[in-house]
């Protein structure tokens, strides 16, 4: 039945009507619309891609299939066809080991979608494990890793059934091949298989490094606020200039291949000397000669790179709003009939490039006006055939024949390499006349040559650095009429020179990458790492070396290589370091830098830093700068914050660039005076900071003498400020007030110097006044800017003072739950932590097990259980089966205190760390699984099972740096009580010199009582001399009456008690209100010797 037939008109119109709504939610839809015609023909064609499903395999002759080998006739690679019963059924190799392969030769590309295999029929032959390759030419294969780089497909467990893959990522290849990793350990290799798939074509363009495309946009093409470029390259030169576009302005944007990595580059200027600005790097490794998709998209000023499955966005200049030309290959300056000639110019292959929805190569080959062919451009692919071969581990090595005696008489040896490793042997050979041994090799990162006899050195030389970088290097030694040489990377590298006294020949081998295992000859000697990496373009006396006929094994003797394969991979790219932490790499796995990042673990996920303030204070901390990392392993960034901690609260104090009192002054021509206030926090800092806190406060005073504030609740404000997220929203009322009422404190207390007006200031007095008061309303602060209306008038004289932000109460410590029974437990949304998970919180229990944390997946899991008395378990698997971390105490976690808990899993290892011991461990697989797949609920304290519940308190619960609300889930779930008190019993032995640990609702407090002693910890002695730094002979303190900080408590007592005595200042008699006084303003400096104190009350 035909696709057509399928679809009624009902099904179609609804799903037009359904399409109608879907665009509704999209951005630019109305391109979209004008892109296509949404009729049935289109729908169908849509359908029809996604319809990629047919068998490939079934009716292809017996020509198209290869295999390494053949156990006989009637077992060869044309017999291996799923259900097919002819031949012995199916394909079997005269060896069964891991060196052979089956081929298939689909034609053509081919989009392949699916595999399935099956064992030779009627028998005890099958595959339990392969790889699967695929090429263009039937050459330099690429394995097909899933999702997660897992390289091996799991076969079958029975010579009949049929199991079958759908690969996550399509494959668009002309060949396949299957390599053999187990088979069934009572049979041997035997193997019926079927891909899936649909055709393939497209539009290809060959260019050879001087030819070019120019594509000149139409006019009628500009009306859009997006283009969109794409295509698909491949090359086997790690540089060279894919596009290059120009705006309408003086900038253009290049996508230009280095060092087999992607960089998108911004010119301003006509010069293609202009100074350059890299916007982007993405990809690694893309001079591998196969396909790489590459999408540039932009919107406005947003553009969208995409390599492959990995995309960045960046911001470009506004003047860059469209582009007006397209050069393909080359750069074409704007006016110019040529494209410059340049070493960077591409040499490789496109495919499908379009731009918007326009073909350029279709356009191109029709000979179209619209774009201009520049050299030899050719519509096919021509692909240079470089065999390659991979050194795989420890016991890899190829050995070749030396050459014959016949030679012209000394070395040549050739090779190109790459490698991510520092160290590893590349070659050695014997010295036949001379009994030495000669050893080509990597150490540091570079090319060194060593000659040995008898034990010591004869020769050493070294050349090159920075080798394993993944880049092909070349290498050449070679001796010659009695003079050495070894070069790296030609002209471009380094050389080094020697004149042995002795010939230096080859023997009867060469060895590449390592030596035979339990080699009894002594013919190889290899006292170095072995290498990993890969090798080509190999000579024997300037004769290159066919290693298709090594494979073969016709030639020389190898194991455990991958030939006619380059199976590097870049595990930097993209990285899994977290938080700007430095990725490196060895062959086998990547390690990341995390030093100054402020995080820590093997991907740099965890913060080292506490979350509040609150957190350094029940750490044992007094008050200092501490860095503060408000959504710990989030993405906000650390940052200093001084944390004020008294006997009461612990406040964060987040300042700004002007705290002071400020004077102001008229300037001539301005009616108004403002202010910006600039905070040492950054916006998402400020955010969390307040979001996150109980109680946030900040000064706002204004001093006047004939200069009004805010005027009348029903007239227009004198004045103004803006407060809250972002540039703030505009506020008219002042410190103390309600928001929204236009009065000042005073207003609201209805005791300010004109009962006709609501602010002091209003009055409008030639004495000096102030409103003064503190901002509270969280959702208004911060202040940002202010603006003062009322300052030109003749006498008008004013000042102002916008204290730093103050805020206490995390809300997120002491946010906790309380679990009475075993079966209770509370439920959130699936936790997702695909790739890095960490999970931290704080229990306390007089119960000896219980489970506090669990998500589920159809096979993946998580979590977290106290197994005992003494041991909290963390386990969870990814797919590589279960896997377990043990933290054992060595006292009984079921003490009825806190407890903390800190597990973290990511790609690299799982980690679990109680309290202050050290933290248990287990790597993770270098190539195994590492998606995280949950889709249960998130159970908190119980298990979906409602079976080994936890019974007791659980705390400060975060998952990925965000809180779980506990308390709030808690009121609604039965069996579970929201907050848990009992602090003290953990925390009491903080309170020092006789303090008595007072309880809270949330936390405690240190009581100092009688005692001498103050401080949040009763930790701060009376004596005067003690209290001035140990370091310094002076003291200084600048403060004002109505803001006078913890720290400077004792300082201020002091203060204020020696004004009292001479009779600056004075206290109202019991029952007596306080008459209004201005605010005084001191400093006080102190000396072992001497005290002096300056003071003024306003302005006077």
């Amino acid at each position: 039945m035909k696709l057509q037939d399928m679809v009624t008109q009902e099904e179609f119109d609804l799903l037009k009507v359904k399409l109608e709504r879907f665009e509704e939610q999209l951005v630019g839809i109305e391109e979209l619309k004008k892109k296509f015609d949404l009729n049935k023909t289109w729908w169908l064609s849509v359908i029809e891609k996604e319809v990629c499903d047919s068998p490939l395999v079934s009716n292809l002759p017996p020509s198209s299939f290869r295999s390494s080998s053949q156990l006989s006739n009637s077992h060869g690679p044309g017999f291996a066809k799923l259900n097919r019963r002819e031949g012995a059924g199916g394909w079997s190799p005269l060896h069964s080991d891991r060196y052979q392969w089956l081929e298939v030769d689909l034609g053509g590309r081919t989009q392949i979608t699916a595999i399935a295999t099956q064992g030779r029929y009627g028998s005890s032959d099958w595959l339990a494990a392969y790889l699967l390759m695929f090429s263009d030419t039937g050459h330099n294969w690429k394995q097909y890793r899933q999702e997660d780089s897992i390289g091996a497909f799991p076969g079958n467990s029975n010579a009949d059934s049929v199991v079958q893959y759908k690969l996550q990522q399509p494959v668009i290849a002309r060949y396949l091949r299957l390599i053999p990793l187990d088979w069934n350990p009572s049979g041997r290799i035997g193997l019926r298989l079927e891909t899936y798939g649909c055709p393939y074509t497209s539009d290809v363009a060959g260019f050879d490094g001087s030819s070019s495309l120019l594509y000149r946009l139409s006019p009628g093409l500009r009306q859009t606020s997006r283009e969109i470029i794409s295509l698909k390259f491949k090359t086997l030169r790690n540089s060279g200039i894919l596009l290059h576009a120009e705006g309408q302005g003086e900038h253009s944007l290049t996508l230009e291949l280095e060092r087999g990595k992607l960089l998108l580059l911004l010119r301003q200027g006509r010069s293609w000397s202009s100074e350059t600005q890299r916007l982007v790097s993405l990809g690694s490794l893309l001079d591998d000669q196969h396909w790489h998709r590459v999408a540039v998209e932009q919107l406005n000023t947003h553009l969208n790179l995409t390599v492959d499955k990995n995309t960045q966005q960046v911001q470009i200049p506004a003047e860059f709003s469209h582009w007006d030309q397209l050069s393909v290959g080359a750069v074409q300056v704007r006016g110019s009939q040529k494209p410059l000639v340049s070493k960077r110019n591409f040499h490789g292959c496109l495919e499908n490039l379009l731009y918007n929805s326009l073909h350029l190569i279709d356009l191109a080959k029709e000979k179209d006006h619209r774009v201009t062919v520049m050299g030899n451009v050719t519509f096919s692919c021509a692909e240079p055939v470089s065999v390659a071969v991979t050194f795989t581990g420890p016991q890899s090595f190829l050995q070749l024949p030396g050459p014959t005696a016949s030679s012209t008489g000394g070395v040549s040896v050739g090779l190109q390499f790459r490698t991510w490793n520092k160290a590893g042997l590349l070659l050695t050979f014997d010295l036949p006349q001379q009994g030495g041994v000669v050893w080509l090799y990597l150490s540091e990162a570079r090319l060194r040559l060593q000659i040995h006899k008898a034990g010591r050195a004869l020769l050493e030389l070294s050349a090159g650095s920075g080798l394993n970088d993944g880049q092909w290097h070349s290498v050449e030694l070679s001796c010659r009429r009695g003079r050495l040489t070894i070069s790296v990377d030609k002209e471009e590298g380094g050389t080094a020179h020697a004149s042995p006294s002795f010939p230096v020949t080859t023997g009867s081998h060469v060895f590449f990458g390592g030596c035979p295992a339990g080699d009894s000859s002594q013919e190889c000697r290899n006292p170095f790492n072995t290498f990993q990496g890969c090798m080509r373009l190999l000579t024997l006396d300037n004769q290159p070396v066919d290693l298709i006929i090594v494979q073969q094994r016709l030639l020389g003797n190898y194991s455990h290589l991958q030939i006619d394969m380059c199976g590097i991979i870049d595990r930097c790219s993209p990285s899994h370091c977290e938080h700007g932490g430095s990725c490196s790499q060895s062959w086998t796995v990547f390690h990341c830098n995390c030093s100054d990042s402020g995080y820590s673990g093997a991907t740099c996920h965890s913060s080292v830093y506490q979350q509040s303030c609150e957190a350094y204070k029940h750490k044992g901390n007094t008050s200092g700068h501490y860095y503060i990392d408000v959504d710990g392993s989030g993405p906000i960034k650390p940052q200093l914050i001084y944390c004020n901690m008294t006997e009461e609260k612990t406040w964060m104090v987040v300042q700004h660039n002007n705290t002071e009192l400020t004077r102001v002054r008229p300037s001539p021509g301005g009616n108004q005076h403002s202010a910006h206030f600039d905070y040492s926090s950054g916006e998402e800092q400020l955010s969390a900071i307040i979001s996150q806190s109980e109680h946030c406060e900040q000064e706002l005073s204004y001093h006047c003498r004939k200069s009004r504030l805010l005027n009348t609740p029903e007239g227009s404000p004198f004045s103004w400020w803006l407060g809250g997220p972002g540039p703030g929203r505009l506020q008219t009322y002042w410190g103390g007030a309600l928001p929204g009422s236009q009065q000042c404190a005073c207003g609201l207390q209805d005791d300010c110097l004109d009962p006709q007006h609501y602010c002091n200031c209003d009055a409008d007095r030639m004495e000096w006044a102030n409103d003064s008061g503190l901002l509270t309303h969280k959702e208004n602060l911060p202040v940002r800017s202010l603006v003062l209306g009322d300052i030109q008038r003749p006498g008008s004289e004013a000042a102002y003072r916008v204290g730093p932000l103050r805020c206490h109460g995390d809300k997120n410590f002491w946010n906790a739950a309380f679990f009475d029974k075993e079966t209770s437990y509370l439920h959130f949304p699936t936790f997702h932590g695909e790739l890095s998970a960490d999970i931290s919180f704080l229990f306390k229990t007089t119960a000896s097990s219980g489970v506090f944390l669990e998500n589920l997946g159809i096979k993946d899991f998580i979590r977290i259980e106290l197994s005992s008395s003494t041991e909290v378990l963390f386990s969870f698997d990814v797919g590589n089966g279960p896997l377990e971390v043990r933290v054992e105490s060595g006292v009984p976690l079921n003490d009825n205190r806190w407890h903390r808990v800190r597990a973290e899993r990511n790609v690299k290892e799982a980690s679990l760390r109680l309290d202050e011991l050290p933290a248990a461990t287990q790597e993770a697989p270098a190539d195994g699984h590492f998606h995280l797949q949950l889709n249960s609920q998130l159970f908190i304290g119980g298990t979906a099972s409602r079976q080994k519940g936890f019974r007791g308190c659980i705390r400060s619960l975060q998952l990925n740096g965000i809180t779980l609300d506990l308390e709030q889930r808690a009121r609604i779930t039965p069996g579970v009580r929201p907050g848990c008190p009992g602090h003290c019993s953990s925390y009491g032995s903080l309170c020092q010199n006789q303090g008595r640990c007072v309880e809270r609702d949330n936390g405690f407090y240190c009581d100092c009582g009688p005692s001498a002693y103050t401080g949040a910890f009763c930790h701060r002695g009376p004596s005067f001399a003690s209290q001035l730094p140990s370091d310094a002979s002076c003291f200084s303190l600048s403060c004002s009456s109505t803001s006078l900080w913890a720290d400077e408590a004792f300082w201020a007592a002091l203060l204020m008690k020696s004004l009292l005595t001479v009779g600056l200042i004075q206290l109202p008699l019991p029952g007596q209100q306080a008459p209004p006084q201005d605010p005084l303003h001191f400093s006080l400096s102190m000396c072992y010797s001497s005290i002096s104190l300056e003071f003024f009350n306003g302005f006077r």
